[in-house]
């Protein structure tokens, strides 16, 4: 059996960095990620599904708690101030991430930027209208508008084919 061991204990970012112990595993066993830790965050939930290989859900903030919600269940993200928002059918949640780093991490096919403060999943437009501008208004299945400005409206129109 190899057995690696890793610990430090300085301050990087103002977080303790932790422990890291890889065993090598045993014939017929599967692979097995352990966390122990005081709390939960978003940043270690993050990094659960980078070994799971898998999206999974997203960790959002609602009255001091943390949220798990599907992609798909997001109807859109918009920035306001210095804060990033995430809109579904019955609840609004806010999210640590930048808008830039949800457009790199959620799917191109789903996930579009509508405008710089707005990213919209493409799956919850019930419908487009041209408005003022060369701009499209989308309307989405909560009734909110979304204004959809002319420097994304190309790639708007290759994602649905028109």
């Amino acid at each position: 059996m190899h057995f690696f061991h890793y610990k430090k204990q300085k301050r990087c970012y103002n977080r303790f960095i932790m422990k890291v112990t890889i065993l090598e595993k045993q014939a017929g066993e599967e692979d097995e990620l352990i966390v122990r830790c005081d709390y939960l965050d978003e940043s270690l939930t993050k990094l659960i599904n980078q070994f799971k290989g898998s999206k999974g859900k997203m960790n959002f903030y609602k009255d001091s708690k943390i949220v798990f919600v599907e992609p798909e269940e997001v109807l859109y993200f918009e920035s306001v101030d210095d804060s990033v928002f995430a809109y579904t059918k019955d609840c609004v949640y806010e999210t640590r991430s930048k808008l830039y780093q949800l457009e790199e991490e959620l799917p191109a096919s789903i996930f579009f930027r509508a405008n710089k403060a707005v990213i919209v999943n493409l799956d919850k437009i019930d419908s487009l209208a041209p408005i003022f501008g060369g701009r499209f208004e989308a309307i989405l299945q909560n009734g909110y508008k979304v204004v959809i400005s002319r420097n994304y409206l190309n790639t708007l129109k290759e994602l649905l084919g028109l």
